[in-house]
């Protein structure tokens, strides 16, 4: 009967962790394609602001 009983626990955990990668997988994805809005909408905000287009790629100058 415990071997019935331990079998069972297994299945429960494993549908368990099938589960929570499932929804780990779906929040990843979620906050790769929010990132990337976010992105596409400091671009446009730097354009309007003239900060220039892609302002993460700014060459400075060292003093030497």
């Amino acid at each position: 009967m415990g071997a019935v009983v331990s079998c069972i626990t297994g299945v429960f955990r494993a549908i368990g962790s099938v589960l929570m990668a499932i929804v780990g997988g779906i929040g990843a994805i979620l906050r790769a394609i929010i990132d990337g809005v976010v992105a596409v909408f400091d671009i446009i905000v730097g354009c309007l602001t003239c900060q220039g287009c892609g302002g993460r790629r700014r060459r400075r100058r060292a003093a030497v």
